[in-house]
């Protein structure tokens, strides 16, 4: 291990350089990380106060024993982190393990290991710091108690009165209509509406009404009978169908074809419907629940969706903002991410550094949660811990300047990146808008009000250039 890399180790580098025993156990006993060192015996050297606290072991007890048979983790012995460092010289940081107590209780913790020497710079043995991750566990739950459902995670007002009548509107049973622009959580709202309603047993059946084509859209939701159409060699039950004393969720119900919004209709109205190609009625009992990016009222003046399906699906209207206008929210939703992906990888990050957050506290956020969340995780990939940088976060969000700390303006953040995603899909606005998980109508818009000036080569394909 170079040098550098030494230094570079912050948990351990006050103390791997100390003049004498009597200094290295005073900073030892003053560091509120568990730190503990062995010899190349793997027995214990020392043992400092927050690693008693931790695992309920006393120093005198564990002093020249294996460390495996003190800690007793998930880890040892096969795949000891420690071990690992000693063989390799390569230093382990914020691994996710689990240690077993004194009292047998299981404790998360998360493990830093660095190789620890003499003042002669000879290697005599391991140390490892590992903190408790059961208080930040109960500080993401207490997050979530105290601002949200589940994935909904705020505290800014208008996120507040949303949350605050989610369990009367799911108490109602109502039709519900959630309004906002892509990214913004729609479905997770409509998640939490069947969640905390009393058909939380039964099936949550969401379709994405843009991604079918006109033929294929009422197939998806009523179901087929065998020979209904070419392909369909065999009957298959429809959404309404498998929803059936659940919830169905209509997302993006703005695209749907006005032939389709019609046969909807019905069913919101009678309850009943027929799977194509069957002379048999069926009844569905299904709660239904949509969700849409577009402006509905602008589209039944020009004729693109019915008024009366939207009277039908708008008994309970949710408008969700997006999150460039509740940006307080985001540390929460960092925090409450983080906490995710320490559950699904076996990394702990404990959050990002000053510089990284102010970038993103001045951002745009064109694709809302939803590109918070990629930002993130592409973060904890790239960061070896504890924090994350700015070098960790997605290359189009830093500018030359990112690096002294500088954030751009919103606008010209909003408009570098708009450009960013024109150039990537050759000027292919749908493209572009896909690539930035927002809807294209919304996308427009923001050209329009950035005044961003396109060329007369829009690279766009057939199917965009109808749009």
């Amino acid at each position: 291990m170079s040098r550098d890399d030494r230094e570079n180790n912050e948990p351990l580098r006050p103390f791997l350089a100390a003049p004498s025993p009597e200094r290295f156990e005073a900073v030892l006993a003053s560091i509120s990380d568990a730190v503990f060192t062995v010899d190349k015996d793997w027995r214990i050297t020392c043992f400092n106060r927050a690693a008693e606290e931790i695992t309920g072991h006393s120093r005198d007890d564990v002093m020249g024993k294996r460390c495996h048979e003190v800690l007793r983790a998930n880890i040892c012995p096969d795949a000891c982190a420690l071990r690992y460092t000693m063989e390799t010289g390569e230093k382990v940081v914020s691994l996710v393990a689990e240690i077993t107590a004194r009292d047998g209780s299981i404790v998360p913790v998360s493990i830093s290991t660095a190789l620890f020497f003499n003042k002669q710079g000879e290697i005599i043995g391991g140390a490892e710091t590992f903190r408790d991750l059961r208080q930040v566990e109960s500080l993401r739950k207490q997050i979530e108690r105290d601002y949200g459902f589940g994935d909904i995670v705020a505290k800014s007002k208008r996120m507040q009165s949303v949350l605050d009548i989610l369990p009367t509107v799911a108490e109602s049973g109502s039709n519900v209509l959630i309004c906002g622009e892509s990214g913004t959580g729609k479905e997770i709202v409509a998640r939490s509406i069947h969640k905390l309603s009393k058909r939380s047993e039964g099936p949550f059946e969401a379709l994405n009404c843009a991604n079918y084509p006109e033929t294929l859209i009422e197939s998806e939701l009523f179901g087929h009978e065998r020979g209904a159409f070419t392909g369909a060699s065999r009957a298959r039950p429809g959404r309404f169908a498998r929803a059936n004393d659940g919830t169905l969720f209509l997302d993006e119900i703005g695209d749907l074809p006005l032939a389709t919004q019609a046969k909807l209709l019905r069913v919101l109205q009678e309850k009943t419907y027929e799977p194509l190609g069957s002379t048999t009625t069926e009844k569905t009992n299904a709660r239904i629940v949509s969700a849409t990016n577009r402006a509905l009222e602008s589209m039944i003046e020009d004729g693109s969706f019915r008024r009366d399906l939207y009277y039908r699906i708008n008994v309970i209207r949710l408008d969700i903002p997006p999150l460039r206008e509740r940006i307080e929210d985001v540390p929460l939703l960092i925090r409450h991410m983080l906490g995710k992906l320490t559950h699904q990888h076996d990394k702990y990050i404990e959050g990002l550094s000053p510089d990284a957050l102010r970038l993103l506290m001045n951002y745009p956020f064109p694709g809302n949660v939803r590109e918070l969340e990629n930002i993130i995780e592409h973060g904890f990939v790239l960061s070896p811990g504890p924090l994350i940088g700015l070098a960790h976060l997605p290359r189009h969000l830093r500018s030359p300047d990112d690096e002294h700390g500088t954030a751009e303006n919103l606008q010209d953040c909003e408009r570098r990146v708009i450009m960013d995603a024109l150039r990537k899909n050759d000027f292919n606005r749908l493209a572009a808008a896909r690539s930035l998980g927002i809807h294209k109508s919304t996308f427009f818009r923001k050209i329009q009000r950035l005044g961003i000036e396109l060329p007369s080569r829009d690279g766009r394909s057939s199917e965009a250039g109808n749009d």
